[in-house]
C-alpha cells in the first residue's frame, strides 16, 4: 500500500477510535467523507478503473459487516466505516482487517466473560486500577461501563487487526 493511502486510512481509524471510544459512535460525517475522498484519490490517481476498484472494495468491506448489523452484532457506523476503508484500501486488505478484527473481537468477548464473573470482576478492578489512569479515563466511569451490560466500542478490535495487517504486508 502507498504511503498517502497508509496515512490517510492510519488518520481515517484513529479518529474513529477516538470517536467510538468517547461516544460510541462513529458519525457520518467521517465516514461520508473518508469514503468520498477515497473514490476522489482513486478516480485522479487512476481513472474510471481506480473508481472501479474503490467501488468494489467499499462493497466487499460494506456487505459483510452489514450482514453483522442486521443480526445486532455491530453498529451501523462500523458497517459504513468498513465501507470507507474498503474504497481505500481495496478487497483483499479490507477483508483481512475484516478478519483479524472478527478475531479479536473475540477474544474481547471471552475476556469479557472472563471478566462478568466474580473473580474477573476482582480480576478487571485491580487492572483497571493500573491501565484505566494512563488511558486518561475515571476509574469508576470505566467500571461503570463494564458493569451496564454494553457491547464494547468494535473500534477496540478494528484498530489493532488493522495494525496486524499493516505488519504482515509491509
Amino acid at each position: 500500500m502507498e504511503f498517502i493511502v497508509t496515512a490517510v486510512v492510519a488518520v481515517f481509524l484513529m479518529i474513529a477510535l477516538y470517536t467510538d471510544l468517547k461516544a460510541q459512535i462513529i458519525p457520518n460525517w467521517l465516514t461520508v467523507t473518508f469514503f468520498s475522498a477515497a473514490f476522489i484519490y482513486h478516480t485522479a490517481i487512476s481513472g474510471l478503473e481506480g473508481a472501479a476498484i474503490a467501488a468494489v472494495g467499499a462493497l466487499t468491506g460494506f456487505i459483510p459487516l452489514l450482514l453483522l448489523h442486521l443480526a445486532r452484532g455491530i453498529g451501523a457506523g462500523d458497517v459504513k466505516l468498513f465501507g470507507a476503508l474498503g474504497a481505500w484500501v481495496g478487497v483483499w486488505l479490507v477483508l483481512q482487517i475484516m478478519f483479524y478484527a472478527i478475531l479479536y473481537a473475540g477474544a474481547i468477548g471471552v475476556c469479557l466473560i472472563i471478566v462478568n464473573r466474580a473473580f474477573g470482576k476482582r480480576m478487571a478492578a485491580d487492572v483497571t486500577a493500573f491501565v484505566v489512569p494512563v488511558a486518561g479515563y475515571r476509574k469508576l466511569q470505566w467500571l461503570q461501563w463494564a458493569e451496564s451490560g454494553k457491547k464494547f466500542p468494535f473500534m477496540l478490535a478494528v484498530a489493532p487487526a488493522a495494525v496486524t495487517v499493516w505488519s504482515i504486508f509491509s
